[in-house]
């Protein structure tokens, strides 16, 4: 009987099937880009292909792996770098305007059994971090005006909000690798128009102060050049008191006498031959 079945079709048939059933339940190959956590009877047993810092593709632990049917299962997490989108992400600023902001973090699974311990698979890590990522970005940007976007301190801001997310995100066996700000917005309507009115009164009021103080300076450099100018006449003068006197005489003929351009030249002075202010015509001290 046992021949007969063995020699029928049908047989032979199940007879694979089974075969190869066994045989994929106990051979897996683990990709280069997966991670594999093996669960024996859903307690966790290894970790296969785990991500290692530097490591370079053909040198990984990835390849077949062999499992006990039935009794061990294998969970998959991504080796990659995955991503969280964080759009419309209300935000009250120290200046009182309340922004929208759109950002992104990026992550990795550097420990994929303490993920898989405590929360499952990625798509709970996902939804584990998303609202902590929220609350940091609110955090950070909650203490700091909203002008810090539009300046290079938005670096720093977001790093900032890397380092707290970092801190959360490390009892799920995660890796923060970047967070940026896509896009800030006011909303529209009412909001804005006040928020816009807010700015340009506060740019007047940098402007204002900005030029007082420009007039400040330039009034002490002023005094001081001035200052150093009478220095240096008071200096000449005591070298040589009659040179000086031959000197600021000249110039003063300069402007007197041969004044030119609109409305200079025109007016007629009459002095005395003996008038001190033509000693120097005279040839007299």
């Amino acid at each position: 009987m046992i021949r007969s079945w063995f020699r029928s079709p049908i047989a032979i048939a199940v007879a694979v099937l089974i075969a190869l059933v066994v045989v994929l339940s106990t051979f897996t190959i683990v990709p280069e880009t997966k991670q594999a956590v093996i669960l024996r009877l859903e307690q966790p047993y290894r970790t296969v292909n785990a991500y290692q810092p530097g490591e370079q593709f053909g040198r990984t632990q990835a390849g077949p792996i062999f499992r006990i049917p039935f009794v061990d299962r294998v969970v998959w997490v991504d080796k990659r770098v995955l991503d969280i989108d964080l759009p419309n992400q209300p935000v009250l600023s120290t200046d009182q305007l309340r922004l929208e902001v759109d950002a992104y973090a990026r992550f990795r699974v550097v420990d994929p059994l303490k993920m898989v311990v405590t929360v499952g698979n990625e798509e709970r890590v996902r939804d584990q971090l998303q609202p902590l990522f929220g609350s940091s970005l609110r955090n950070e940007l909650g203490r700091r005006p909203s002008a810090v976007l539009l300046t290079a301190e938005r670096g720093q801001v977001m790093d900032n909000i890397q380092s707290s997310l970092q801190r959360l995100a490390s009892q799920y066996g995660v890796e923060i690798v970047d967070v940026r700000i896509k896009q800030t917005e006011l909303p529209s309507g009412a909001p804005l128009e006040s928020a816009l009115n807010r700015m340009a009164t506060a740019r007047r009021q940098e402007a204002a102060t900005i030029k007082a103080q420009g007039l400040k300076e330039a009034q002490i450099i002023r005094a001081n050049a001035q200052a150093q100018a009478a220095q240096i006449y008071a200096q000449a003068f005591n070298k040589d008191p009659a040179f000086y006197d031959f000197y600021r005489a000249m110039q003063s003929y300069r402007n007197t006498f041969l004044a030119q351009g609109d409305g200079k030249g025109d007016t007629q002075i009459i002095l005395s031959p003996q008038n001190s202010y033509l000693r120097e015509f005279m040839g007299q001290r």
